[in-house]
């Protein structure tokens, strides 16, 4: 698979989670991918329990894509995840394997106060 293939899946990927269209946002997934959560030390095997996995997640989310990166077989996609009107700030880290997401693992980032010794610095980001 060319990477403006894997680019558009990725599109199509990111939408579909978005819009909360359960089955087209796992098309990408190969049937035995594996899904990570460093953070939570969570394990989901298969393309049919990460689909359930996020269908019985009871909060209202909202997928905000600000970079997709990669080539070949690895691709990053750093998103903001709004679960409630809660923002996460996410980095997803995908492997490919014959044109289908073999591996993902995502990593989180809740918002925090910025701190005030940088203020003379920092630019604000809204």
């Amino acid at each position: 698979m060319e990477d403006r293939e894997i680019r558009a899946a990725l599109d199509l990927h990111w939408a579909a989670s978005d819009a909360n269209e359960f089955e087209a946002e796992h098309l990408i997934y190969q049937e035995d991918a594996v899904l990570e959560y460093p953070q939570s030390g969570e394990r989901i095997r298969g393309r049919r329990n990460i689909q359930a996995s996020r269908t019985a997640q009871p909060n209202m989310k909202r997928f905000t894509v600000r970079r997709i990166l990669g080539v070949g077989d690895l691709w990053i996609t750093e998103f903001v995840l709004t679960y409630d009107g809660r923002p996460s700030y996410t980095v997803s880290i995908m492997e490919f394997k014959d044109g289908k997401v073999a591996r993902e693992t995502q990593y989180f980032g809740d918002a925090f106060e910025p701190g005030p010794s940088r203020a003379q610095w920092v630019e604000r980001m809204r």
